[in-house]
């Protein structure tokens, strides 16, 4: 099987080839396009980013193995021009979150499914919440699935720079988390003194 690195280099002298490319990552780009500015204008930005990518495919780096950084780092790049959008998708997602659901399991289920929309409200506001390089970063992780390496190449910015994103998404998203290792250590010292 061929490197994406290989299929780019062949695409320059045979730009045919440069569809195994797209057939290749395009789930990924889409998914998360999806995930930043909704289905309605996920597919603008899929089509934009291979586009542009082929339009400079000759600047690709022939020593990476891999594309989907570069890809996801071009997608990135053209969904902050669709910002408007993302916050009008963070709204719809609030309201079908917010609507009344009939019950029709008892009312243990029902009582579960109203914990879990709880559980999904706080959380939908917490993630909007976040700085929009942050949400990024943590889609990046969570969602694609890409080491901190990875992210840290689509987004142009040093692994350090990812990991403390990261760490501050995870204090946002959970305040407990930091007084739940505080305890941890001074238990720790505690024993280790004993």
């Amino acid at each position: 099987m061929s490197t994406d690195s290989e299929i780019i280099r062949r695409s320059l002298s045979r730009p045919e080839a440069f569809a195994e490319l797209f057939d290749r990552h395009a789930r990924a780009v889409n998914a998360f396009a999806t995930y930043r500015v909704g289905a309605h204008a996920a597919e603008d930005v899929l089509s934009e980013t291979f586009l542009v990518a082929f339009r400079r495919r000759g600047d690709f780096d022939l020593s990476k193995h891999s594309a989907s950084p570069w890809l996801l780092g071009i997608a990135s790049r053209l969904i902050r021009r669709h910002r408007a959008v993302e916050a009008r998708h963070w709204r719809s997602f609030a309201a079908v979150v917010g609507e009344d659901h009939t019950s029709l399991g008892g009312l243990d289920d029902a009582m579960r499914r109203v914990d879990a929309e709880r559980e999904v409200r706080a959380l939908r506001q917490k993630i909007a919440a976040l700085s929009p390089k942050d949400r990024e970063t943590l889609l990046l992780y969570a969602w694609q699935g890409l080491s901190y390496e990875d992210i840290a190449e689509t987004l142009s910015v040093p692994v350090g720079t990812v990991r403390s994103r990261l760490n501050r998404v995870r204090t946002r998203l959970d305040p407990a988390r930091k007084a739940r290792s505080f305890e941890m250590q001074q238990e720790g010292e505690v024993r280790g003194r004993v």
